[in-house]
């Protein structure tokens, strides 16, 4: 199936009602985050359950819904993978994730995704191979909750995890190349820090080395976001890297990257030299 072509309308109210409607039944994707916002959680996941046969999940899944303090698009979201995960795993229900799993609402293989990294049991790389697909989804939603579901993981096996993500970034797929930059931030934005690579980046080395001049932008920013991460611990890391990248590399996309890597670096630049002495 291919990505959706259709574009999104600009407002939640400018949104059609068939649209909407089919959105909520999960039968297109969301064509913008206006239209992803825009889902009932609830409506889809009721309608999911009722097409797979599997009602009974419905009540206890929503228990989790409504413990939340504090509803929020995400929380919501969070809660339904997490009774999702809860159900699929009591009756070792491994066909209706399989159903999920490739299932044409976007958000409903984002919760797919999201019941991966949930899931304790497998290894490191047990849960890198089964997330892979998802990190290789045709659609952006799926693709952030890939990486952000199973950051915890890569942070309490960081060493293993870069040993594999560093194949990744070899990849022909530009969506895994950049989850594997990604995945392993420092920081990020709304997701769990890397302690470790705060304050040793160069351990993701085996990673950044081959994206230091990736043709693709997708891949040119992340790696650019993990350096400017990266720079508000060890400045001295990002700015020597910089430097050797840029002897050593000698194209637009390095030098892309570059500006991009050192922005947090030079705006204090700025802000200091306009100091009165």
């Amino acid at each position: 199936m291919p990505e959706t072509k259709r574009k999104g309308a600009r407002t939640i109210k400018d949104i059609p009602k068939d649209v909407l409607e089919q959105l909520n039944r999960g039968e297109i994707e969301a064509a913008n985050l206006v239209e992803w916002l825009a889902i009932d959680r609830r409506i889809l996941l009721e309608n999911l359950l009722i097409q797979h046969d599997r009602g009974k999940y419905l009540k206890p899944v929503l228990a989790h819904v409504d413990k939340l303090e504090k509803q929020t698009v995400n929380t919501v979201a969070c809660a339904i993978g997490t009774g999702l995960y809860e159900q699929i795993s009591a009756y070792k229900d491994e066909e209706f994730l399989r159903a999920i799993s490739t299932h044409p609402s976007d958000f409903v293989r984002s919760w797919a995704a999201d019941i991966v990294g949930k899931n304790t049991d497998p290894s490191i790389g047990q849960m890198l191979s089964k997330i892979k697909p998802f990190a290789a989804d045709r659609h952006f939603n799926v693709r952030e909750c890939a990486w952000a579901v199973v950051k915890w993981r890569i942070a309490q096996n960081l060493h293993e995890s870069i040993a594999i993500l560093s194949d990744w970034a070899h990849d022909e797929d530009e969506n895994i190349r950049r989850f594997a930059s990604e995945a392993t931030r420092p920081r990020g934005v709304w997701c769990e820090h890397i302690t470790e690579l705060k304050q040793n980046p160069a351990l993701a080395l085996p990673i950044l080395e081959p994206l230091k001049s990736d043709p693709s932008r997708y891949v040119q920013n992340s790696v650019a976001n993990w350096l400017n991460d990266a720079s508000k611990t060890r400045p001295d890391f990002v700015k020597g890297l910089c430097e050797r990248w840029g002897k050593e590399s000698d194209t637009k996309e390095t030098k892309y990257i570059i500006k991009r890597a050192l922005r947090t670096l030079d705006k204090h630049t700025r802000v200091f030299s306009s100091l009165p002495e």
